[in-house]
């Protein structure tokens, strides 16, 4: 449906579709429980709506409610769905490398995939209970290797939001982040040395489709005593090492066959 101006008219129901997933979205942080009222504040919403909105996500199981306090955290409908899509996803096959990896380096080893602006750990060492899972792509090494090999659909720099700083050391202008990005193409890894927080080194490397897209990105991260200048090729060997293996262990069944077989 169009407007007389000629502008597509989202479909009925798409706006408390959005607001619903919206919702969702207040709890990636994996903070405290939050009340309606605490959604109503971060959604810029009336608290009626926001009451509204999460009685029907908890009536489909999205949202759980504490019922002393009335709080709300995520449902047993997420948990399934989650679960599900770890394993759809063959992540359940990853944590042995990623497990190995970091005890080989006494790092904490990471994979992570992209949802819009933020690169989401998704197995590895700081899927922890107190932290949240999604990191900014531009001040990351994992969202910089996922910036670098983008799959299909998936935007570059200028499609992110306005960049902000961590650190005296974030990249925060859009063509100092494209050289960037082309110098990690060009390297093969990318390198957090203090961007997102001081003290910390990362190195990250893709994990690749057949179509040369990055699937996952994979990082090991430390303390520069620990990932030294003089150890840090020593890691990339590693973090590579990992990220081969992982690249057919995470492959479908159907795709893990040679183009040319046969059914017999």
């Amino acid at each position: 449906m169009t407007t007389e101006a000629g502008i597509a008219r989202p479909p009925a129901g798409a706006q408390a579709v959005r607001r619903a997933l919206d919702v969702l979205h207040c709890f990636h942080d994996n903070g405290p429980d939050l009340s309606a009222s605490d959604l109503a504040r971060r959604l810029g919403l009336s608290t009626s709506t926001a009451h509204r909105l999460a009685r029907t996500l908890l009536g489909a199981g999205f949202l759980e409610q504490d019922a002393r306090t009335a709080r709300y955290r995520l449902g047993p409908a997420m948990t399934e769905l989650g679960r599900l899509s770890y394993h759809q996803r063959g992540l359940h096959l990853a944590a042995p490398e990623l497990s190995d990896l970091a005890e080989r380096s006494g790092a904490t080893v990471d994979l992570a995939l992209r949802s819009g602006p933020h690169a989401v750990i998704v197995a590895g060492g700081s899927v922890t209970p107190k932290v949240g899972l999604r990191r900014p792509l531009h001040s990351t090494a994992l969202g910089k290797v996922l910036l670098a090999w983008p799959r299909a659909g998936e935007g570059g720099p200028r499609s992110l939001p306005p960049l902000y700083a961590f650190t005296e050391r974030t990249i925060v202008e859009p063509p100092a982040l494209a050289a960037e990005l082309a110098r990690v193409r060009e390297a093969g890894y990318a390198l957090n040395d203090g961007e997102s927080a001081l003290g910390v080194r990362t190195v990250a490397v893709p994990v690749l489709e057949r179509t040369g897209h990055a699937r996952f990105a994979l990082a090991v991260r430390a303390t520069p005593e620990l990932i030294t200048e003089a150890r840090l090729d020593w890691y990339l060997a590693q973090a590579r090492s990992c990220a081969r293996a992982l690249e057919v262990l995470l492959l479908a069944p159907s795709e893990r066959r040679d183009p040319g077989e046969r059914a017999g």
